[in-house]
């Protein structure tokens, strides 16, 4: 067995190489880039196996999230390696997830974004390409700050356009890149 710490390391490496070269590389999120270069994106790997456990420590986070300033932590990336494995799984639990927030009275404030190795949109089939843009190498839940995330909307041009021009980005792509910037699509676990 992998001595956890390093194995968190790891685990946290590959996630931050996936924002770096997919989110913000690819420019799936045009507002990533700048709390990244300020340091302000919390990333926690959680040891959780259990939902009850993985709903303490996202109220946690949230709370945590909560107190502190944006300019000191914008958002957080909760990555989840040792459950959810399944995408049926990981989908079923967003509902507990957003039972979560609003029992926490945090609705209007925060929002989950999704991702998972698996991740497949409603109405697509699993090799669909517009899916990589919801792919990263873990079970990850993006707890975002409502208040920032309007914030930039409104200096952003056209941002219900984003969505058609991540797929876009990503149907661009080579077989060699798609390889290159998902390798664990094409790899064993």
């Amino acid at each position: 067995m992998m001595n956890p710490i390093t194995d968190k390391h790891s685990i946290e490496s590959q996630v931050r190489q996936w924002l770096e070269q997919v989110v913000i590389g690819l420019n799936l999120c045009p507002f990533a880039a700048k709390p990244y270069q300020a340091q302000q994106i919390r990333f926690v790997t959680t040891p959780c196996q259990e939902a009850s456990c993985l709903l303490t420590e996202l109220a946690a986070e949230l709370i945590l999230l909560e107190q502190k300033e944006p300019s000191e932590i914008e958002t957080t990336l909760l990555i989840i390696p040792n459950m959810l494995d399944s995408f049926d799984d990981y989908n079923q639990f967003l509902n507990l997830v957003d039972a979560l927030i609003e029992q926490l009275n945090f609705q209007g404030t925060f929002q989950i974004a999704s991702f998972h190795p698996n991740y497949q949109f409603g109405g697509t089939q699993p090799c669909d390409t517009e899916n990589l843009t919801n792919r990263a190498p873990y079970p990850i839940l993006h707890l975002i700050r409502e208040a920032s995330l309007e914030r930039v909307l409104k200096h952003y041009p056209s941002p219900e356009s984003i969505p058609e021009n991540n797929i876009q980005r990503v149907a661009n792509l080579t077989e060699q890149e798609k390889q290159q910037l998902f390798p664990y699509l094409f790899s064993p676990h």
